[in-house]
């Protein structure tokens, strides 16, 4: 599987959602792959990762994103630790 094509065809809520699922079953399935193999890491890795994008997107050639909507972004963490 192509991890970039899959996060390139990401463009309305159905298909993050298919995404979303995809990772979790790619965790499930091959979990000696994933380099964050706990909450605390995984969160460590976003964080890093965002601090860092602005040289991730100019590596790649790729644009940054101008117009990203923080707010959803935290509410969206913050309902992983308490919705069931």
């Amino acid at each position: 599987m192509d991890w970039f094509d899959k996060i390139e065809s990401v463009s309305n809520k159905q298909q993050f959602l298919e995404f979303v699922n995809l990772l979790s079953a790619d965790y499930k399935k091959n979990r000696d792959e994933w380099e964050n193999k706990s909450i605390d890491l995984f969160l460590q890795a976003i964080e890093g990762w965002m601090e860092d994008m602005e040289g991730f997107y100019e590596n790649s050639g790729l644009d940054t994103p101008k117009n990203i909507d923080w707010n959803f972004l935290a509410n969206m963490l913050y309902v992983g630790k308490i919705y069931e």
